[in-house]
């Protein structure tokens, strides 16, 4: 006998209501080190969690792209020196190491990737909220204060978001995916440069009343991440364990040694760590100081300084787009080339460019190099972290800790930028500083490519399988305590 449709639309609304309830309802934060098989989800399964973690993608890409034209409008504003102004950069990536290396990891590894987004968001919130009242006071070590809240919850979020994006899936498209969500937060730091220009200061100008909108903004943002933490706390999602790591490291016999030795002998990593000390700390030298050097180079004009501030901030904007169109263009080469390749191409075209932009005075064209520059950046800091992370078995978590704590370099490389402008009375000189530590980032792109150490690991890792064949149960309906499917094997 045949089901009526009725029946047949009445059980399909069950299936889905299941579905929903099995994405949003309470459950514990703490996972375990136990085997969940989420490192093999197939691409399908992996939809709704990767969907969610993206947005923080472009959260703290809203906040980055923020930051740097408030950099310069603060110089103005509040009457300090571009040294100084560095300050923003140093409270912001100073932060990082804090959450990478400290409280974010340690609650990665003993709970798990949610409890650390919750964290997250809850820090970033609390930051948000405290820029208001720096604001009304115009005091500048406030916002730097608030700014560094702000940053010790982006440093839980990329803490575990990079590794989570790189785990959860087939291994073999670890570089595709984090690419892809870095590319979306590359749109935040679009937005955030194009509503420090038209938001804050179109009609405002640099002046008191200017702040007053950046309380307003602030507020909102604090408002989304609290919402944001709340459908975290009662979604579904899976979690990736030591233990799933060290499964697949050993079915893809890219971790046969690591799983064996202490971290501390785990010298991959650490070479990864450097070169993204490096790198972050040249890509955010450039982006803090990009209005500073369109006001040095841009041709005179009838423009006074405050003209040309809001035209740097709007150039930005547009190199920014440059930037997440490189995102978007690296991901879809890198599913043709390997990412290493493509890694090591990219930094050349990085080192070229901004080398040009050094000699430039009174044209467009420093400003159109650094824009090609910026078109180069793109994949650099997610490949690394993915490369950096590979078949480390259940090194992972705590590998990515350290990796994203290079991140400090943002804190370390923009002073010394300043520094040499104030002195030499000019940005486009300065540009030697990151030329300089884009250069050391060579070298390590140098080593995934050359290095059999290095390569040949990456290689097995991405040529592996895992995660894109059929899946079948062992038993079927057995699922672990969070609803997800344990216990199941490559067909």
């Amino acid at each position: 006998m045949s089901s009526s449709p009725v029946d047949e639309k009445a059980a399909s609304s069950v299936v889905e209501n299941n579905k929903t309830k099995a994405r949003f309802r309470a459950h514990s934060l703490r996972v375990g080190d136990r085997i969940t098989n989420a490192a093999q989800l197939t691409l399908r399964e992996t939809i709704w969690p990767l969907f969610l973690v993206t947005i923080l993608y472009f959260l703290w890409g809203f906040a980055y792209g923020l930051l740097d034209t408030l950099n310069k409008h603060f110089q103005n504003t509040l009457g300090i020196t571009r040294t100084r102004s560095s300050g923003l950069q140093a409270a912001y990536f100073g932060a990082y190491p804090f959450a990478a290396l400290g409280y974010g990891n340690w609650i990665l590894r003993h709970y798990g990737y949610r409890a650390v987004f919750i964290l997250g968001l809850t820090l970033e919130g609390i930051g948000a909220l405290c820029m208001w009242p720096a604001a009304l006071k115009r005091s500048f070590g406030g916002f730097c204060g608030a700014t560094f809240i702000i940053a010790s919850g982006l440093g839980c979020l990329e803490t575990a978001a990079n590794p989570y994006m790189a785990v959860t899936g087939p291994p073999k498209y670890a570089e595709l995916r984090i690419n892809i969500a870095q590319a979306v937060q590359a749109i935040g730091t679009v937005i955030g440069p194009v509503l420090g220009s038209y938001a804050f200061f179109k009609d405002t100008g640099d002046s008191v009343d200017s702040l007053k909108t950046v309380q307003w903004v602030y507020l909102a943002i604090a408002i989304f991440v609290f919402c944001l933490a709340v459908v975290f706390f009662f979604s579904v999602i899976p979690e990736v364990t030591d233990t799933d790591m060290a499964q697949q490291a050993e079915m893809t016999h890219a971790g046969e040694d690591a799983g064996a030795q202490p971290f501390w002998r785990q010298w991959r990593v650490f070479a990864a760590a450097f070169a993204q000390f490096c790198y972050t700390g040249a890509q955010v030298a450039i982006a803090g100081y990009f209005i500073n050097y369109v006001v040095d180079t841009w041709p005179t004009g009838n423009l006074d300084t405050v003209q040309k501030s809001a035209l740097g901030a709007k150039l930005l904007a547009g190199a920014q787009g440059c930037f997440a169109a490189g995102r978007f263009s690296g991901s879809a080469i890198m599913t043709r080339i390997r990412p290493r390749i493509v890694f090591l191409i990219y930094i050349i075209g990085v080192i070229i460019f901004c080398s040009a932009s050094i000699t430039q005075r009174h044209s467009h064209t420093g400003v159109a190099m650094l824009y090609m520059t910026l078109f180069f950046e793109s994949v650099c800091f997610p490949t690394i972290v993915a490369l950096g992370i590979r078949g480390l078995g259940r090194h992972t978590k705590r590998a990515s800790g350290w990796i994203v704590a290079g991140v400090v370099g943002g804190a370390c490389v923009p002073p010394l930028t300043a520094k040499v402008a104030d002195i030499h009375n000019s940005t486009a000189f300065a540009m030697v500083v990151p030329v300089c530590f884009f250069i050391a980032t060579l070298v390590y792109a140098l080593c995934c490519n050359f290095v059999p150490q290095f390569r040949d690991v990456m290689d097995r890792v991405g040529d592996s399988d895992s995660g894109l064949r059929g899946r079948e149960r062992l038993e079927e309906g057995e699922k672990d305590k969070d609803g997800f499917v344990v216990g199941v094997k490559e067909v």
